[in-house]
């Protein structure tokens, strides 16, 4: 299986041919739609990792959230490696799930603490038009997807394990 620093640098690889490709094309970086999909797709690269249901201590996508890097412990014991963590559509789903579960945890604390100090804020979304969402979600995935190919994960593997006898 490949090291972190190559599935880094498939992705970058990748990333940068569609970018070339995209800007070949006549497309704008800054168009909202490219600039979601490309900050999605590098933070599905770098900070959002398969590799994260890793439990052991020192795996880069963890060391990449720093000090938060404990708040991803859990999600390690929760699901094995290789595991459900690494299928093509709910592994995905299950560390963004988390994510916005850390962050609505951590939003809830910092709005009682605010309160508590007589502050009040409110945590909205960027203000992205509508299809840029999807555009982010796409590029996610494709992030995931890429790791899970250098892994040899293919889109089958599940119904391959499925259909084998036991």
């Amino acid at each position: 299986m490949p090291s972190g620093r190559v599935h880094e640098a498939i992705n970058l690889t990748a990333l940068g041919g569609g970018a070339l490709a995209y800007l070949a094309y006549g497309g704008s970086p800054e168009e909202p739609r490219a600039l979601a999909f490309a900050l999605a797709y590098l933070a599905g690269t770098f900070l959002l990792s398969p590799d994260l249901d890793l439990s052991e201590k020192g795996v880069r996508s963890q060391r990449r959230w720093g000090v938060l890097g404990i708040l991803w412990r859990p999600y390690g014991w929760l699901f094995r490696h290789r595991g459900l963590s690494h299928t093509w559509v709910l592994g995905p789903l299950t560390r963004l799930g988390y994510l916005v579960g850390l962050l609505w945890g951590m939003g809830y604390l910092a709005q009682g603490l605010a309160a508590h100090l007589g502050v009040s804020f409110s945590l909205t979304p960027p203000a992205w038009p509508r299809e840029a969402w999807g555009f982010a979600l796409m590029g996610y995935y494709l992030s995931q997807w890429l790791h899970l190919v250098a892994d040899g994960i293919w889109p089958d593997h599940d119904l391959r394990r499925l259909r084998r006898p036991r």
